[in-house]
């Protein structure tokens, strides 16, 4: 009894691999803290310049999930993952939750990963790095897994972490093709063709973060309306600063549209537009202006 209790202790004790574990998702956590932080800034990450195959990846919509860098994502991925591993040094009860986790944030490395070779046809250098990390952390949890412990057996302990990152992966897939969200998914060429045209006629859209009426005029663009030519005109807040653009056209009232030197007040659909902006749409999705 007393040999069964001392291999149990064993048991729980410090693995060879948990210095690795531990240091691969500190590795993963050091990684998305700095890609968060550079897509908050709006700024490229190093060696990540400006219309380069690493830039495509970072600044296609698959970058960011539910408003936030994907990179958030990843940050609170790891930085779960480390306090579990930290736990199963000494509780060998963590190991399943660990798995759990690391088998989810490789199936989402994997997808986009899939997403940036087959889809955006680039790659990111920082993006294959936590590729590399999360599939790392996964192999090594495998062979981690607790002998010692019956109800970690395979049988017992694949399904969830299996169901779990298949169910993940699948949500995102429904996500990014724009299912529940619109601006999530694919751009319908009509609108992006006329949101180009509208920002290279020299159109522009002001309004306010804060405006129901400006929120309403994007959602008519879905994926498209970062192409417009808008113009936040309280980047400071409601009572702050209004943006001098704004001010030097005498902007009042939100949404405001300037086409072709006409004032334009208030939602306007997206025939509208294309009216006021001379925007005519071919058979075969040329622009004609």
């Amino acid at each position: 009894m007393a040999e069964g209790r001392a291999g149990v202790r064993r048991g729980r004790g410090p693995h060879p691999l948990d210095n690795w574990l531990l240091g691969l998702a500190v590795a993963g956590i050091a990684l998305t803290s700095y890609l968060t932080l550079v897509a908050w800034f709006g700024a490229h990450p190093a060696f990540c310049g400006a219309d380069s195959d690493c830039d495509l990846v970072q600044q296609s919509r698959w970058a960011t999930l539910l408003g936030m860098p994907i990179a958030l994502w990843g940050l609170l991925t790891y930085a779960l993952l480390a306090r579990l591993l930290w736990r199963l040094r000494t509780r060998a009860g963590s190991w399943r939750l660990a798995l759990t986790i690391a088998s989810v944030g490789a199936a989402v490395s994997w997808y986009l990963t899939a997403v940036s070779v087959f889809v955006i046809e680039a790659t990111c250098a920082y993006c294959l790095a936590s590729f590399g990390i999360a599939n790392t952390l996964l192999v090594l949890l495998l062979v981690r897994k607790p002998t010692h412990m019956p109800e970690n057996d395979w049988a017992k302990s694949l399904p969830v972490p299996i169901g779990a990152a298949a169910v993940i992966v699948f949500g995102l897939f429904l996500h990014f093709s724009g299912l529940f969200d619109p601006v999530a998914g694919p751009e319908k060429p009509y609108l992006k063709a006329l949101a180009v045209h509208l920002r290279d006629s020299g159109a522009r859209f002001y309004g306010a973060y804060w405006c129901p009426t400006c929120q309403q005029q994007k959602a008519l663009f879905e994926a498209s309306v970062d192409r417009l030519p808008y113009v936040e005109c309280t980047p400071d807040g409601r009572v702050g600063v209004r943006n001098f653009d704004c001010v030097a056209n005498d902007i009042n009232d939100y949404p405001t549209w300037i086409i072709d030197g006409r004032r334009h007040t208030g939602l306007v659909p997206v025939a509208g537009l294309a009216a006021m902006s001379g925007f005519k749409w071919s058979a075969d999705g040329a622009r004609k202006e």
